[in-house]
């Protein structure tokens, strides 16, 4: 089977290259994004996949069935990005990679609070540059605080249990509570309490129109002053403007964030020698109190070779007609 494989960077490559060289599968990599003006260099495959900045709309899905294109294969869990009616209507199958390495992302999330709480990003310059002083260094204990976590999935469940390797006390909001974290003694709570009565926050929730924006800036007033907003799952989670206002207002005392809500016009590129449009990630970035990653919360090697083996697991089902375990249906 030929497959079109969009937004390709070199490590996806050559993670690719790895495992296929035994395959009867046969990849072809475009470092250009899935959209309705590329979508006509799927023209000649069978299958096609993309990641999470890929713009599979209804347009593009229409482009691909003209070009006899049946599976869609997600190198990512989240498929935000896909209009399912219309992939459906076109009977082009989508296939996901439902859990790569929830540790990676989940352990991202942590690396984010502790530099963003210590400052060993600042404290490296400084040593750097000859300068040992400890002024404007100053954190806290995470021992003891209240963590705040939105969303119990795999990856959630394990910052979880981090958080309480922390001696944090836990509490979560999720529409399905699980037993197991109850037993290690996380505590369910309605989404306002949390809001209300977290030090921190962590997002590690799903976007879809209930959770889009859900911090805004009626969620940040209910929030404790100072609080800190960890995001690692979708930028569109977290209203950008509002939070800048929550920042500027010193109601928000730190944030990180892995994800962007217009993130596809900046992330996985070298814009270092570019003039950069984007005014709120310009000022976001300008806040001392702001840790911006670009997507990397998933990037271990570990992760890579869980996404590359499942879905070329997935690609394979397809191929022989067998159920499509991971199907987005």
């Amino acid at each position: 089977m030929k497959v079109a494989v969009f937004s390709t960077k070199p490590y996806d490559q050559e993670y690719f290259e790895r495992y296929a060289s035994s395959e009867d599968l046969h990849f072809t990599y475009f470092d250009s994004p899935l959209n309705k003006d590329t979508a006509n260099l799927s023209a000649g495959f069978e299958a096609i996949c993309v990641f999470v900045n890929d713009t599979v709309d209804k347009e593009t899905i229409d482009l691909l069935a003209g070009h006899g294109v049946g599976l869609i294969a997600l190198r990512c869990a989240g498929y935000n990005n896909v209009d399912l009616d219309a992939a459906k209507e076109k009977n082009i199958k989508l296939v996901r990679v439902p859990a790569y390495s929830p540790e990676a992302v989940a352990e991202h999330a942590v690396a984010l609070i502790l530099t963003l709480n210590r400052k060993t990003h600042k404290a490296y310059n400084r040593v750097r540059e000859g300068n040992f002083s400890l002024n404007k260094l100053l954190g806290f204990n995470l021992h003891g605080k209240t963590v705040g976590v939105i969303g119990t999935g795999k990856i959630g469940a394990t910052f979880c249990g981090i958080m309480k390797g922390f001696g944090c006390n836990v509490i979560a909001y999720d529409l399905y509570p699980s037993e197991e974290l109850k037993c290690q003694g996380v505590e369910y709570r309605p989404l306002e309490d949390v809001f209300k009565e977290a030090d921190i926050i962590s997002l590690h929730c799903p976007l879809n129109p209930d959770t889009k924006h859900i911090i805004n800036k009626s969620s940040l007033e209910m929030m404790k002053d100072g609080i800190m907003i960890i995001n690692t799952s979708r930028g569109a989670l977290i209203n950008t403007p509002d939070i800048i206002d929550g920042l500027a207002n010193k109601k928000v005392g730190f944030l990180g964030i892995d994800v962007y809500e217009q993130e596809e016009n900046l992330f996985f590129k070298d814009l270092s020698e570019m003039i950069i449009e984007d005014d709120l990630i310009l000022r976001l970035s300008s806040y001392p109190n702001v840790l911006i990653t670009s997507h990397q919360a998933y990037f271990t090697r570990e992760a890579m070779e869980e996404i590359t083996l499942t879905t070329m697991k997935n690609i394979k089902e397809f191929c022989s007609g067998s159920t499509l375990t991971n199907e987005v249906i």
